[in-house]
């Protein structure tokens, strides 16, 4: 049986992705293919469009969760924030659901000194 070369996980025939030479899961050949982008014109645009059209924001509940924390801590460096939600999302996952909040403008990365800390818009 085969391995994922990025998290290790069991691959059967037929579940194996190859990108760049490694052997890959479905989830991880994704990330690999399609990585998290924060800053992304045409999301933010897509995103405050629906919001719009919607007339409210619709957010899954790890989202809410995001929020709760970056409001609670008034902002987390990115690793401290992942070790808040380790074992509920890989790194990769929070990642994704962050870019979301970010094309919601709902949160945002800022500067302080030579850190970098998400933190609600």
């Amino acid at each position: 049986m085969m391995k994922c070369q990025r998290c290790e996980a069991a691959l059967e025939t037929g579940e194996v992705r190859e990108h760049q030479g490694q052997v890959l899961c479905e989830d991880c050949y994704m990330d690999a293919c399609s990585p998290a982008k924060a800053c992304d014109p045409w999301a933010v645009y897509s995103a405050k469009s629906l919001e719009k059209h919607c007339g409210q924001t619709v957010l899954t509940p790890i989202q809410m969760e995001i929020l709760a924390v970056l409001q609670e801590t008034g902002g987390l460096e990115r690793p401290a924030l992942f070790e808040r939600f380790q074992g509920k999302l890989s790194q990769s996952e929070l990642e994704r659901e962050f870019a979301t909040l970010r094309h919601m403008e709902k949160a945002r990365a800022e500067k302080r000194g030579d850190k970098v800390f998400l933190r609600l818009w």
